[in-house]
């Protein structure tokens, strides 16, 4: 936690991976430092255009719960006194904006995990040398890397290593209360208040995003019998109770790391403490590794090669690529994955590694694009996670195996026997072959010489 310096006249909260005031230290840090506080959320409009692998970062349903997050955060800020801006445009310009409209002595916001964001942060404290930039860790378990057993730079290679070292560590969570929070300055610009253009996204999602839809499915789910089945049925590729279902407000920040082992602990001084209970903050632990891994290698997350640097043979072909986006593969139970991701934004974690073996093992396509693909389609996106699950299943990233192949009908015949996921999603309704154009997008003659019609 950063020490707290003599108050500021005006300070800037800025909300981004952390939507909620719920257990927030870094808001808490803010409303300590300044008299008065602008609370901001920026949304640059850079991720809904075409990024470098022709995709959106913020696919609709993405947008639509980030939507809703916000709604939320605005209604529980006006609570207390306060009011959630909303800025259009890119993050370097928006905070030039704000300092020379309001003059702040410091910037607040949560550290993220994300390398551009860094960067970003970075580029800001270099330009604005008079103002106190202050990043606190409230996404992850440990809220300072002081605390980890290590230094970071010497973060254990595999998860199993890390596990070993922190699992005795993570006891003992405390939730920081929702503080008294500073009024915003009298100069505010209403024009820049939160407002949800709901009109423009129609989209529609088994999840509601905000602080207080998360907050009732951690109490919910916690207060039925399921965290004493959850890795019974962790596996099972449809189903609402089968697992936590909170991954999207952790993600978008509406719930804390904290609140969900505070949960979990509770329920296990009330029920019991099994296996399954244990496999989710076994889970848990896995999240906070990718985290701080990304932390750590930075722009190699996004890198081909990955955080250790594997050589892998692949290349790109469009059509297959779109097959796989689309669920039109010759491979029945990745397209049922596949429609159940672009029509819900969601796909169970079994899901996840069988659609990503399939791109980078049948389809032999760069990895990459099939992880820019999750980020734009799922809810619970989360950079750190998203693009750290990828590196392991190709074998670029914390795997010890090197890459992670699933026998694609040996996963039909455990986690779909009798073909009612594929009936469900239409995971039948393939479209042409694989091979009919090759990666330049020229047809492929038959063995006859003859084109494909």
């Amino acid at each position: 936690m950063a020490a707290i310096l003599p108050k500021s006249r005006v300070g800037v909260f800025w909300f981004s991976n952390d939507l909620r005031i719920t257990d927030n230290a870094a808001l808490n840090y803010a409303a300590q430092s300044c008299e008065t506080l602008l609370c901001v959320y920026i949304l640059d409009p850079r991720l809904y255009a075409p990024n470098r692998y022709g995709l959106r970062s913020m696919g609709p349903m993405r947008d639509r719960f980030l939507q809703e997050s916000l709604a939320q955060l605005s209604v529980d800020l006006n609570a207390v006194g306060q009011t959630l801006l909303v800025l259009r445009e890119s993050p370097l310009q928006a905070v030039a904006q704000l300092i020379g409209k309001y003059d702040p002595g410091l910037v607040v916001r949560s550290r993220h995990a994300g390398f551009y964001e860094c960067k970003q942060w970075a580029m800001l404290q270099r330009r604005y040398r008079l103002i106190s930039f202050n990043a606190i860790a409230t996404h992850t378990l440990f809220n300072d890397e002081n605390l980890l057993p290590f230094p970071l730079t010497d973060l254990p290679k595999t998860f199993s290593q890390f596990r070993k070292k922190v699992e005795p560590l993570a006891d003992n969570r405390n939730l920081l209360p929702v503080c008294e929070l500073p009024p915003p300055p009298r100069e505010l610009d209403r024009g820049q208040t939160f407002t949800w253009e709901l009109l423009k996204n129609q989209s529609r999602s088994i999840f509601k995003g905000g602080a207080e839809a998360g907050v009732q499915q951690l109490q919910e789910y916690f207060h039925t019998t399921a965290p004493s089945e959850y890795k019974t049925v962790r596996n099972a590729l449809d189903g609402w109770v089968n697992s936590t279902k909170l991954s999207p407000w952790l993600a978008n920040g509406c719930l804390s790391v904290n609140q969900v082992l505070l949960a979990l602990g509770e329920y296990e001084a009330q029920y019991s403490a099994n296996e399954s209970t244990y496999w989710i903050g076994f889970e848990l632990l896995w999240r906070e590794y990718f985290q701080w891994s990304a932390y750590l290698h930075g722009a190699r997350l996004f890198a081909r090669d990955g955080i250790n640097g594997s050589k892998k043979l692949n290349t790109f072909y469009s059509q297959r690529f779109m097959q796989w986006c689309e669920g039109g593969t010759p491979f029945p139970l990745v397209n049922a994955l596949m429609k159940q991701l672009n029509a819900t934004g969601y796909m169970s974690n079994r899901g996840r590694q069988i659609a990503a073996s399939c791109l980078v093992n049948e389809l032999a396509l760069d990895w990459r694009y099939g992880a820019a693909y999750f980020e734009q389609q799922l809810i619970d996106y989360d950079v750190a996670s998203n693009w750290g699950n990828w590196q392991y299943i190709a074998g670029v990233g914390a795997d010890p195996r090197g890459g992670r192949h699933f026998n694609l009908d040996k996963q039909r015949e455990i986690y779909d026997p009798e073909g009612d996921f594929i009936a469900k999603w239409g995971g039948e309704n393939a479209t042409a072959g694989v091979n009919s154009v090759d990666a330049a997008d020229w047809p492929i003659a038959d063995e006859r010489g003859r084109s494909p019609e």
